[in-house]
Parts: structure tokens; C-alpha cells; sequence
């Protein structure tokens, strides 16, 4: 069977995002194109995409603003966020998702952390040799995507009183948040030992792939399991010949009745 084709960002959408996150980080060092990445990610894979302004001030705060005051530059670097949203939110579409569940469609940006690479974080940062053990490749970008979860928390609460449920909720997330744990982590090897065959080593590489097919679970299990917004109850309109609720004495047509 051949899978059908995922959407992917060509090198200018790349470049201007990775130059939108170079400008983010510059105020804000946070905000590094895997930690930006990941929380569009989440955006992505969540229950409910919020709206524009609520996911720019829970990602950025007020770093966008100050990194691109001027309207050209704002609108530039908001159509960059915006595009690489838009191919997420392709590649984490639940109707192709189900069409190919043993495709994986995800392709995160990351940047691959080696034994080399952290030394060279140490020798150019001062980064202690702790802080350089937690610089393994995906960390960052597990990060952001459990940042957008935390800053909707409405949204991301799973449904409770169904063990079950909440079993696997709880199961897809284990894999995610995997990524934040540094190689020599114990709780990494209880995770490893929990999820993979026994004597089964996984590589790195291995664990960025199942927590992107976690995601991708992520997302179908919203389609079945989304929040649902809470029932707006209406009261009844009183009569015309009615007191007018506002406790005027008057008739309703007579008062509040009479502007409607």
C-alpha cells in the first residue's frame, strides 16, 4: 500500500522561522526554534486550537512584541509561526491519522545533542557538567509542547471517572515527557524497562519516534475525548403582558420589552 504524501515546510518557510525563533531567543531564551516548535506542536495535537493572541502571549509573553515592533517585522514573524502551525496541524490530521495509523506523519524540528556538542555547550557557556548531562536531543522540544499543555490547562484536562481512559491519557504523555529525562535519568531506564521488550536498549532515536507516535495517539484521542463546553442555560423570555423582570412594576412590553 502506498502512504500518502505529508506535508512538509519547504526551505524559505524554514528559514523564516528559524530567523523568527533566532529574534525570540534574543529576548527570551526560552525561546529556541525545538522549545517554539514543540509548544506548536501541543497546539497542534491538543483538543481545541485557542485563538491567536491567548497561544502568542502564553508562548512569547511580551518577547514577540518586543522583538518585532514594527508592524512589517510583526507581520512576518507571525505568518512564519502561523505557517509552521498550519503544516502540524496537517501532518497531526486525525481523518489521515486513522486512514494510516503506522505512518508516522510527525516531523519535529529538533537539533541532535551529542557527547561533542555538550562539551562544546560547556566550554562556550560555563554550563556545568550537570546542566550539560540534561542536553539530550528532544528535551527542548518536549518542553515547549508541555508548556502549551500547562498554559491551556482547561483544554488538556483529561476526562475523569474512566481508568481506562485516564490509564491511557496518562500512558502517551509518559512517552512525551521521556524526552526530558537526560540519558543516565533512573527514571528513564524505569520508563525503558516499562514500555520496551526486556534487554531491549533503545536509542535515542527510538524514544523521539514512539513519543512522536504518542502524539499522534494524542491526537486521535482528543477526537474522541475532547472537553465539551459547558451547556449556556437561557432563562425564558417573560411575556409581554408579564411583570418585567427587571422589577420596574411595569409591563414587560411596557419596559425592557419595548427597546427589544
Amino acid at each position: 500500500m502506498r502512504l500518502p504524501t505529508v506535508r512538509q515546510n519547504n526551505n524559505a518557510e524554514l528559514r523564516a522561522f528559524d530567523d523568527t525563533c533566532l529574534s525570540l531567543e534574543g529576548f527570551d531564551a526560552n525561546l529556541n526554534f525545538e522549545s517554539v516548535d514543540g509548544f506548536l506542536t501541543a497546539l497542534a495535537a491538543g483538543p481545541q486550537l485557542p485563538p491567536t493572541e491567548d497561544w502568542l502571549l502564553a508562548l512569547c509573553d511580551d518577547a514577540f512584541d518586543r522583538a518585532f515592533s514594527d508592524p512589517s517585522a510583526h507581520a512576518a514573524a507571525l505568518r512564519a509561526l502561523q505557517t509552521r502551525l498550519s503544516v502540524l496541524r496537517d501532518q497531526l490530521d486525525p481523518e489521515a491519522l486513522m486512514d494510516a495509523p503506522d505512518q508516522l506523519r510527525l516531523y519535529p524540528l529538533m537539533s541532535e545533542w551529542t557527547d561533542e556538542a555538550r562539551a562544546q555547550a560547556v566550554a562556550e557557556s560555563g554550563a556545568s557538567a550537570e546542566e550539560a548531562a540534561s542536553l539530550v536531543t528532544g528535551a527542548l522540544w518536549a518542553s515547549g509542547f508541555v508548556h502549551a499543555a500547562q498554559a491551556f490547562p482547561h483544554l488538556w484536562q483529561a476526562p475523569q471517572g474512566d481508568e481506562e481512559v485516564l490509564a491511557l491519557h496518562a500512558e502517551l504523555w509518559a512517552q512525551i515527557e521521556a524526552l526530558l529525562l537526560p540519558e543516565a535519568d533512573p527514571a528513564l531506564a524505569a520508563h525503558i524497562a516499562t514500555v520496551f521488550p526486556a534487554g531491549e536498549t533503545p536509542t535515542r532515536d527510538d524514544l523521539i519516534v514512539q513519543a512522536c507516535y504518542a502524539v499522534q495517539d494524542l491526537r486521535l484521542f482528543w477526537v474522541d475525548h475532547a472537553p465539551r463546553p459547558q451547556t449556556r442555560r437561557v432563562e425564558k423570555a417573560p411575556g409581554r403582558n408579564d411583570p418585567c423582570s427587571c422589577g420596574s412594576g411595569k409591563k414587560f412590553k411596557k419596559c425592557h420589552g419595548a427597546a427589544a
